[in-house]
């Protein structure tokens, strides 16, 4: 039997992601949607001819058994919490939370309603991703992990809410960096961090040039300008001793949009480099290779469609809904991630302002 399905939010992750997948796959039976916007809840209702509604409020346990949750990040435990205590199971993408209180309060509506909370994010259900999966045995005890996801031009569109603080939590951390941090515990093992040392820059947040023109963002009012960070740099321990470099920018310098997961053992190295997400400015193809004693072979990983992990994502969701064990798991694991980005955070505050040093004048080898 399809699992009755609600889409809460019709904005680029609702309408672009979530909506086709869904009615395309056969567990899931798409029928109702909630946008504040009466043009987006109008065009849904004249594609689907199933009834769109303002708020949440009106969905109950009784009419859907699922809803996915994809609104603005400082609405998810607002509205994802709502419906918990009503009773309605809720998958809720990346980021879970923004804060270890919202995190309780997913906690405690999860718990009062009875109802269960599936998240994640994506990245970790690519097929190349599983293929470095695959290797981890054979790296002997893993010590560090690289990890990394740098677009060379993919700010979200200045003036919307990806790039307010107040609304989105952070920027390129909350964003990118939730993957990046996701991706490592579907490798190693959700295992909270120990020490964080981190620094965060916004050269190009607010510089039009460097914006993500391939999303297909549904226009808003400009609005102040952006507040958050558009690179992240940082290095970690987790508690159990293995050491994390990650870095996250939203824009670079960079020809081309690339991904980099390597993961260093006692008895080999594994790399895997590829392009994450949707960006059309890709890596050509996903290249995954061991190293063991001054040998490098180049390991197959599969070819798949571009945001087939967020099919593979559904796959296995309407087992997740049925599971006791999933009741609790994702805000025990979006704690763990949530924390640490608090962390990060609090180390960027603390460090001194980077300051553009301008030379007297340019080396030329001339009177040395």
């Amino acid at each position: 039997m399809s699992v009755r399905t609600a889409v809460v939010g019709l904005g680029w992750a609702g309408r672009e992601l979530w909506l086709p997948r869904l009615r395309a796959h056969a567990d899931f039976d798409v029928v109702a949607a909630v946008d504040t916007e009466p043009a987006a809840r109008a065009a849904f209702d004249a594609a689907l001819g199933v009834p769109a509604h303002p708020t949440a409020d009106a969905l109950t346990a009784e009419d859907v058994d699922l809803a996915v949750v994809a609104v603005p990040n400082h609405l998810h435990a607002e509205v994802a919490g709502a419906l918990l205590g009503r009773g309605v199971p809720v998958f809720l993408e990346k980021p879970v939370c923004l804060t270890a209180a919202e995190a309780d309060v997913l906690e405690a509506a999860e718990r009062d309603g009875g109802a269960t909370l599936l998240a994640g994010s994506a990245a970790p259900h690519r097929g190349d991703v599983a293929a470095l999966a695959g290797l981890v045995p054979d790296l002997g005890h893993v010590r560090h992990a690289d990890l990394s996801w740098i677009r060379a031009r993919g700010v979200p569109r200045a003036g919307g809410w990806f790039t307010r603080r107040d609304e989105a939590g952070g920027g390129v951390l909350f964003d990118l960096g939730w993957h990046l941090f996701d991706t490592l515990a579907s490798l190693l093992g959700p295992v909270p961090f120990t020490q964080v040392v981190g620094v965060t820059s916004s050269d190009f947040v607010n510089a039009a040039a460097w914006g993500a023109a391939w999303r297909r963002d549904r226009p808003e009012a400009a609005g102040a300008p952006g507040d958050v960070e558009d690179t992240a740099r940082g290095f970690l321990v987790r508690a159990d001793g293995i050491s994390v470099s990650l870095r996250a920018g939203w824009a670079s310098h960079e020809a081309l949009d690339v991904t980099r997961v390597q993961l260093v053992g006692s008895e080999g190295t594994a790399e895997l480099r590829c392009t994450f997400g949707f960006s059309p400015n890709r890596h050509p193809a996903s290249v995954l290779t061991l190293t063991r004693e001054g040998t490098t072979t180049a390991v197959p990983v599969p070819d798949e469609p571009i945001g087939d992990e967020y099919r593979r994502q559904l796959d296995g969701l309407a087992a997740a809904l049925k599971e006791p064990g999933s009741r609790g798991r994702a805000v025990g694991e979006a704690r763990t991630t949530v924390r640490v980005i608090e962390d990060f955070y609090a180390s960027a505050r603390s460090a001194a302002p980077a300051r553009n040093v301008v030379p007297a004048h340019r080396w030329t080898g001339e009177n040395q």
